[in-house]
């Protein structure tokens, strides 16, 4: 398969995009070769081996794990103890995690072990590396972590896959992980001391669905201001209340982002259409002030992310330079957990955003002119034809579920593990709520974008839009729409064109802003 680029790990910063394009395999990965990145490597590793063969007390590696640190590991057994930790944290359930979820996991993980604070060897780096250029790729269940200690139960999986047990998916089967090792030419790894807590003990998992989750979020912002030009044009609105001094006085980034984008669509010198009404409804007027929160907290969550994403975050932290073993906590997910439940949040108000504008676009009284539920069907046929109702009804019931999915997880820590683990950070629910509530988003961002092409088409048959007037990027979504949706003149079922959109969504394939 043709890489578009590298991804080299242990040169600089991985960034959002670095995992979004390892998760679909639209790059490779690969480790530097710089010689002082080998030559940490090789501290870390020796100054380790020295430390606990000389009786020196370190956490999970002379000691049991969690509230078991104070039980002491006999030296003869030290080099088992990796191996237990990862299989008796085999225990997860629910749904497994999608190969693209299961490589941004992977990937995670590579980039905080690369910081070289973890006491790993090469070995294991190339180990990882390996899982992502052969596609082997661990069956993850998604419950079960709590976020601190890190994502442990999660991890355990990748561990596994590292040392030739369990199921993992290669070539598009389920088989044993030793089995893949050897039709890859792969070989399993033996894990040092530390090395079992060093892939485990760490936030790897809820990061890696905070960048897939961030990179979706980012394109429904983008297609929630495309809806809302659209919608503006099917409901004959007012183009003035995205003006450029309006929105100057009240100078939120995201608000000028959305604002700037809405007045290209709409190409927003036209004077008002609607001259019968003076201001929109809300859902119109304050469009701006909706997505410009999600385009906001869009800002500040992608350094949070970023932030753990390179990051040492497992416990102990091993400084092999100055040798020092650091105790600490740098497992706890706090930062990812407010992130995704922040995002969230954002997210499922552009949910509700563009609810109430195909409520308004569906809805007779308050659609300035347009049929009945946006029917297409000519006189005859109208009263057999319902248009957009029951897709009007399926997107109140997907925003209701979204809405309902933004209680912060980050709040519900839970005391466990004989209390040792007694504030959690949730992380990696969090993460997987903001996951669920984009889902639902994008559902009700499909059906409202064809909703809104069938709104503005109608204007053009009642001869009040003309298409060649209509800005090039509104005509390119139209376009892109028709792709998968044609125009709904009778009624038919509905639900594999908006199954079509929602995957144009997943490839991010519909055109919207640079």
């Amino acid at each position: 398969m043709t890489k578009q680029h590298n991804v080299l790990f242990g040169d600089g910063p991985i960034t959002i995009e670095d995992i979004n394009q390892l998760a679909t395999r639209a790059a490779g990965a690969s480790l530097s070769s710089d010689e002082n990145f080998i030559s940490q490597i090789e501290k870390s590793v020796t100054f380790l081996d020295r430390l606990w063969k000389e009786d020196g007390e370190i956490y999970g590696v002379t000691t049991g794990y969690g509230d078991s640190c104070t039980v002491r590991v006999p030296k003869e057994m030290v080099e088992t103890l990796p191996v237990q930790l990862t299989r008796f944290h085999g225990c997860g359930l629910g749904a497994y995690f999608s190969d693209e979820e299961t490589r941004a996991i992977i990937a995670a993980r590579l980039a905080s072990l690369c910081r070289l604070k973890s006491g790993v060897s090469a070995e294991l780096l190339h180990g990882l590396a390996n899982l992502l250029k052969h596609d082997i790729l661990p069956q993850i269940p998604e419950e079960g972590s709590v976020g601190a200690s890190g994502d442990l139960t999660p991890l355990s999986y990748v561990a596994a896959a590292l040392i030739g047990e369990r199921q993992v998916r290669y070539k598009g089967e389920l088989i044993e992980a030793n089995i893949a090792h050897q039709q890859a030419g792969t070989y399993p790894i033996a894990l040092r001391p530390k090395e079992g807590l060093a892939l485990m003990n760490g936030t790897a998992v809820m990061t890696a669905i905070a960048c897939l989750n961030w990179s979706k979020a980012d394109y429904l912002a983008q297609l929630a201001t495309r809806v809302t030009g659209m919608v503006t044009l099917a409901m004959s609105g007012n183009p003035f209340h995205f003006d450029e001094a309006l929105h100057a006085v009240k100078p939120h980034p995201g608000q000028l982002k959305c604002a700037q984008r809405l007045r290209g669509d709409l190409q927003a010198t036209l004077p008002p259409r609607n001259s019968e009404r003076l201001q929109d409804r809300y859902s119109l007027r304050c469009a701006p002030h909706v997505i410009g929160v999600l385009e906001d907290t869009l800002l500040w969550t992608r350094q949070m992310i970023e932030i753990e994403l390179n990051s040492a975050n497992d416990n102990p932290i091993i400084d092999g330079e100055n040798e020092r073993v650091l105790h600490g906590g740098h497992f706890y997910g706090g930062h990812i957990a407010m992130a995704m439940d922040s995002l969230k949040t954002a997210v499922a108000n552009v949910a509700d955003l563009l609810d109430r504008q195909l409520a308004q676009l569906c809805d007779y009284k308050f659609n300035n002119g347009l049929p009945y539920n946006l029917t297409g069907a000519g006189e005859q046929q109208k009263p057999l034809n319902h248009g957009f109702k029951a897709v009007q009804i399926g997107v109140s019931a997907w925003t209701a579920e979204a809405l309902k999915q933004t209680m912060p997880a980050s709040v519900f820590s839970r005391s466990t593990e004989s209390h040792n683990q007694d504030k959690v950070s949730m992380g990696t629910i969090a993460a997987r709520d903001c996951r669920r509530v984009i889902e639902l988003t994008e559902q009700v961002t499909a059906a409202c974008l064809i909703a809104a092409t069938q709104g503005i088409e109608l204007r053009e048959q009642q001869g009040e839009i003309t298409r060649s007037t209509l800005s090039s990027a509104i005509q390119q979504t139209i376009r892109d729409v028709r792709e998968v949706s044609p125009f709904l003149e009778q009624d038919r079922p509905l639900e594999m064109e908006l199954r079509a959109c929602l995957t144009a969504f997943s490839e991010q394939s519909f055109e919207v802003y640079p």
